[in-house]
């Protein structure tokens, strides 16, 4: 078994000093196959910062809908997590409380990103390392290279517990918000706060 991830030590990627002219930098998806942390890896980490969780399993959920139906009585906020790009390749994790409606073109506004779509399964996978389903904060983990900004519903911050897949849609992790930032920060990524 792996050891607990480390988390990431820079956000952005050390380039060489161009020379002269004008450069377009392309950021690569830093999330190999063999370098993705699985949910195991991930309570791990989360223990080793000394964050209580606990965790309930569950058949394979990839909607809202389908979660309501098959979480129970698990107590707590529940959430939906969108992973969304501007036409300059930049991206974003944004997590609501699930019953929020959300403009994509308010927000893209609101997150000054212009207009946002949907981002590929592939992006999604490429960059947080999950499948659509999958989509968490805790993905936030796979981003090494700090290129997804994450968006939180302050409202939701206000809940208490929270509960996000752990990489995995077959699985809720329970959380309090106070455990979610100090993860977030210990990957480096600081959320931006939004009233919705």
């Amino acid at each position: 078994m792996l050891g607990p991830p480390r988390p990431p030590t820079a956000r952005t990627p050390t380039l060489p000093l161009p020379v002269a002219g004008t450069y377009a930098i392309k950021v690569a998806p830093v999330t190999e196959p063999s370098s993705r942390i699985t949910a195991e890896s991930l309570i791990s980490y989360l223990d080793d910062l000394g964050i209580e969780t606990s965790t309930a399993e569950h058949p394979a959920v990839f909607t809202v809908d389908e979660a309501r139906r098959v979480r129970g009585n698990l107590p707590g906020a529940h959430s939906k997590s969108l992973f969304l790009r501007n036409k300059k390749g930049r991206m974003w994790l944004v997590v609501t409380l699930e019953d929020r409606t959300i403009d994509l073109k308010d927000l893209g506004e609101r997150l000054g990103a212009g207009r946002l779509s949907f981002g590929s399964a592939d992006r999604l996978m490429g960059y947080l390392g999950v499948i659509p389903g999958a989509v968490t904060p805790f993905a936030t983990i796979n981003d090494h290279e700090g290129v997804v900004q994450i968006a939180l519903d302050r409202a939701m911050l206000e809940l208490e517990p929270l509960n996000f897949h752990p990489l995995d849609n077959t699985k809720t992790t329970t959380i309090s918000a106070e455990g979610l930032l100090r993860f977030l920060e210990a990957t480096g990524h600081t959320p931006d706060l939004l009233d919705f």
